[in-house]
């Protein structure tokens, strides 16, 4: 019997026509946003939501037809900046939980988007401040 994951505040998969037809599985965990894609090979991505710097919503007039809509993440990833959970239901409410999710781990993380954008703390550009005994 499947084991059912149980820190997983949102899922949902790519939709077509309103059904969840597609191999896209999107999942927001605690402290990660994750993409599976794929029947015969799958591909899986990852991003930290404390690197997110932007949300965005768009909804297309089929996609209002059929009750779904896209959010849009900007994120300081290098692998993967730009990312858009497409074609997902209730599209306004998960984008709002995940603004929340995002600002806890910033909270958590005690990180603000002026820290991680062009800071000279963050000596090897990935998006996180490095400490070392000259900076102060």
């Amino acid at each position: 019997m499947a084991k059912k994951e149980e820190d997983v505040a949102w899922r949902d998969r790519k939709r077509h026509l309103g059904l969840p037809i597609s191999f896209t599985i999107y999942k927001l965990k605690e402290d990660r946003l994750f993409v599976q894609e794929g029947f015969f090979t799958t591909k899986y991505e990852e991003t930290l939501l404390y690197r997110i710097r932007d949300l965005s919503l768009r909804r297309t007039l089929w996609q209002k037809i059929f009750g779904v809509g896209s959010i849009v993440v900007t994120s300081s990833d290098k692998s993967n900046p730009y990312l858009e959970l497409k074609n997902i239901k209730n599209t306004m409410e998960v984008k709002e939980l995940l603004h929340t999710k995002v600002e806890e781990m910033k909270n958590k993380k005690r990180m603000r988007v002026n820290e991680m954008i062009d800071s000279p703390f963050d000596a090897d550009g990935d998006g996180d401040i490095d400490f070392d005994d000259n900076t102060f």
